[in-house]
Order: C-alpha cells, then structure tokens, then sequence
C-alpha cells in the first residue's frame, strides 16, 4: 500500500451510462449493478484518461492509501478480457455497457398485438419537435404547458398522445446520444423566454436517460421559470413507474 492518485467515483452522480469504460486503457472500470466501479485498483494509473468522458462529473481523481498500480497485473487481465471475447459458443452475451443498451424483448398477449384498426386524432399541435430545431422564440412556446420528452418515450408508452400531448408543448431528445450541456443551455433560453405555465419532463427508466430530467430542473432553476418540474418516468414494458415534483428554485444535484 502506498499512498497514490487514484480515480473516485460519486455514485449519486454516476448513472451508469458507460462512456467512462472504453475511456480506460487498463480495463480498470466496469458497469456492474448500473454504477461504474473500479474492478481493482491494482488496475487503476491514476492519471484520469476517464475524467472527461463522464457528462455528469461522477468521476474525480483523489489521493490516498491505496495498492500500487501493477502494470504487469492489467497486462495480464486485458489478456484475459481478450480471451473471453474471443469464445464462440456462449449461453448469452454478457452485457457490460450501459443498461439503457441491454437488449430485452417484451412479451405481448394476443390483445395487445392487433393490428391497425383504423385512423386515430393526433394531439401534436405544433412543429418542429427537436429540441435542437426549436427556437426560443417561438411564439406556441410562450406561457405553454411544456413537455419536455425523451425520443423513446411515446414508442413505449401506449397512449401517449392522448395522456400528455394534449394542449402540451413537446421539446424531444436524447440524453445518451446528444450533448447535455446543450439541452441544458437551450431549455434554460427557452424557459426564461417562454415563461410556461407548467413543465414535465418525461424520462425513460434506463440510467442514462436521467440527464435530461438533471438538465430540465437545473434550467428551470437558473432560469427563474417559476413552477416546479414534474419528472415522469416510463418503464420499458410501458407503465408509468413513477412521479414526482422537483420544486422550480431547487436545482438539480
């Protein structure tokens, strides 16, 4: 033991996304339970090449007593990485990435799966719908009931037209494929310009799409909207699978 630079992970910060992990060289961070964790730190250099691949500083690098680095010892585990992605017949892939990718498939009664019966009212009342297309501006924006949706989100959820794009403005996005700080940047243009009456967000279950609910609040709170945020979030059987008010002044953490 010696006491060494060596990287530290806030899990309250961490959403298990996964862009820290091919980040690191050594194979030293893995996602395991949705968290990334240090697999040993015998693996770890401390020279942080993973610190700037997480979008919500969960990652620091701290020192302390800690085993030394053992170069020998990560050249010896990447081999043996290496060898378990080479074996042909497996019972099923082990998915080390980010939750949100884990490959599932839904089981469906005969009822559930019929087959188009016939044309139904769309409740979209505007366009466009990309966050990144729409202005601040905008005029359907001022004093709207703001909608502030995850791309995934009405391909899971049934009814969604008629259970939140009714009179609702919708910005849509993707916090694992697009730049968070940006959201956060525009919806907070948006919110002082808009003055909405009210704002939802709507996130899938998944761990990384967290950061747009994260980005929602904190631009509700720098922008002084003044109404709280509720943040619903969809399972991907299609439930609502939870609901909760983030007060507008509070910012996220």
């Amino acid at each position: 033991m010696s006491v060494r630079t060596i990287v530290k992970i806030d899990e309250e910060k961490c959403t298990g996304c996964g862009l820290c992990v091919p980040a690191c060289a050594e194979g030293a961070l893995q996602i395991i339970d949705g968290k990334a964790r240090l697999v040993s730190e015998i693996y770890c250099d401390g020279l942080g090449a993973c610190l700037g691949t997480c979008p919500f500083d969960a990652i620091t690098i701290e020192t302390r007593e800690a085993d030394a680095f053992d170069e020998e010892a990560v050249e010896l585990y990447l081999e043996e990485q290496e060898k378990d992605t080479r074996v042909v017949e497996t019972p099923a892939p082990v998915h080390q990435g980010c939750p949100g990718s884990l490959l599932r498939t839904m089981e469906r009664s005969a009822e559930d799966s019929g087959k188009y019966s016939g044309p139904v009212q769309s409740r979209l009342g505007h366009w466009p719908v990309q966050l990144k297309l729409v202005p601040p501006s905008a005029p359907y924006l001022t004093d709207a009931d703001i909608l502030v949706c995850a791309d995934c989100v009405p391909f899971a959820l049934a009814g969604f037209h008629e259970r939140y794009l009714s009179d609702r403005v919708v910005l849509v996005g993707c916090p694992k494929l697009d730049d968070n700080s940006y959201y956060r940047n525009k919806l907070e243009d948006v919110f002082r310009e808009a003055h909405p009456r009210s704002i939802t967000v709507l996130r899938m279950e998944v761990p990384c799409c967290s950061g747009l609910a994260h980005v929602a609040v904190e631009a509700a709170a720098a922008s002084e909207a003044g109404c709280d945020v509720e943040v619903h979030t969809i399972g991907i059987g299609g439930d609502i699978i939870d609901r909760r008010t983030v007060r507008g002044d509070v910012r996220a953490r």
